[in-house]
């Protein structure tokens, strides 16, 4: 493994432990497609809509619990 690919390999599981609470083993173990929804998902780039206010109201409606 070169350095540079080791230094940033390093600097990626640290922010995936922080921003997603994964620890080093579960960082080793997601798939690059994993870590990329996650990313995206954050970054709103996950092609996924919010919720309009309908759809929050139906599911308060369901879920009166929370």
């Amino acid at each position: 493994m070169s350095a540079r690919f080791a230094d940033a390999a390093a600097r990626l599981a640290g922010l995936a432990g922080v921003a997603f609470c994964w620890s080093p083993a579960q960082f080793w173990d997601a798939t690059p497609a994993e870590l990329a929804a996650l990313v995206g998902a954050i970054g709103g780039e996950a092609g996924v809509a919010p919720p309009t206010r309908e759809t929050i109201a139906t599911l308060m409606e369901a879920f009166p619990d929370g």
